[in-house]
């Protein structure tokens, strides 16, 4: 079979709209599933489309499946790649290797045929849909009849043989948070992990308390009381709020009440739904942290919200991609039982 040659590593040779930008910005691609010398095509058989994507489909859509497949086809339809146009996210994909360009950098020495997650967002990913076979309103993942291309920057993790396919998908979807924490957080510190009871927000749980240790503290604040209760008899935090993480200063008030009026160190912003910014900035002690995984966060909003209420903090933008990210979560799955029972039940 010829290939074409010239791609860029970058994926630039892909992108249609707007000439001269990197694919994740574009507006659509080329996804033709005829690969360059620089490239993978892998046949898709899952998507892990991000939380707050799916969330933004699933009310759009009234969490009437047959119109949430038919806005999933139209969005990769019209993009080239699975970008939501209000969230700007993407996801995650699971596959089978099916071909390997000459010029790829294979460094991992990956094989036609083996399994791979792709460690790069659905928002920078050609991607061609033929079918949609399996589709809830409850779950994120989307069993797919599909193609993908994965340019030569493109980060993969070939799936392990001890974890489910579709539980490792759902940890690597959100490798990125539990990674970050590990490098944020240290010995006997205060942590606030808002929106920790979804599935980003557990493993960060699970990280913070392994690293603040005995006289450290994790709090959680968490929309769904049985969200909350589940993070309160796994032991993954010090202290659960139930609350609205949009309401600033209810969560505000709870919060200083735990720290004595100190403040977080860090704070981890998992939640779905926009409008949270300044909860995470409130709380956060002077010349501290905020770490924004949250794909619904403005980052304008966060910013000079900051900026407004006198706040000298670090503010992180929530990268993916963490140096070993896609190991340590998968760990954690190895070494939490209670984690692991808890995913196999609600993604195997």
């Amino acid at each position: 079979m010829t290939m074409l040659t010239g791609g860029c590593r970058y994926g630039t040779h892909r992108v249609l709209n707007p000439e001269g930008t990197l694919p994740q910005p574009a507006l659509k691609l080329d996804n033709t599933m005829e690969i360059y010398e620089n490239e993978i095509l892998i046949d898709v058989t899952t998507l892990n489309i991000d939380s707050a994507s799916y969330t933004q489909i699933k009310q759009a859509c009234s969490s009437d499946t047959q119109k949430m497949k038919e806005m999933i086809l139209s969005i990769v339809e019209e993009r080239g790649k699975m970008q939501n146009p209000v969230t700007g996210s993407g996801g995650m994909l699971i596959g089978t290797v099916r071909e390997i360009g000459p010029k790829f950098q294979n460094t991992q020495n990956l094989k036609v045929g083996d399994k791979i997650a792709t460690l790069v967002s659905l928002s920078l990913t050609p991607l061609k849909i033929n079918s949609i076979k399996n589709l809830t309103a409850d779950s994120e993942q989307v069993d797919v009849d599909a193609q993908a291309i994965l340019f030569e920057s493109g980060l993969f993790a070939v799936l392990p043989d001890d974890i489910p396919e579709k539980l490792a998908l759902a940890a690597l979807d959100v490798a990125g948070a539990p990674a970050q924490v590990d490098r944020l957080v240290t010995e006997g510190e205060i942590v606030c992990i808002i929106g920790g009871g979804g599935k980003s927000g557990i493993l960060c749980c699970y990280q913070a308390m392994k690293n603040v240790g005995q006289y450290g503290k994790v709090i959680v604040v968490e929309y769904s009381e049985t969200n909350a209760q589940r993070i309160k008899d796994m032991g993954l935090a010090t202290d659960v709020i139930v609350a609205d993480a949009t309401n600033v200063m209810d969560v505000y008030h709870k919060v200083m009440a735990i720290t004595g009026g100190r403040g977080c160190d860090v704070t981890i912003n998992n939640v779905n739904v926009p409008s949270t910014e300044m909860t995470s900035i409130l709380v956060t002690k002077g010349r501290g942290c905020v770490y924004f995984f949250s794909m619904a966060t403005s980052f304008t909003k966060a910013a000079l919200g900051a900026e407004g209420v006198g706040k000298d903090i670090n503010l992180i933008v929530g990268n993916g991609f963490a140096k070993g990210h896609a190991s340590l979560t998968l760990n954690i799955i190895r070494e939490s039982q209670p984690i692991r029972e808890l995913f196999e039940k609600l993604y195997v």
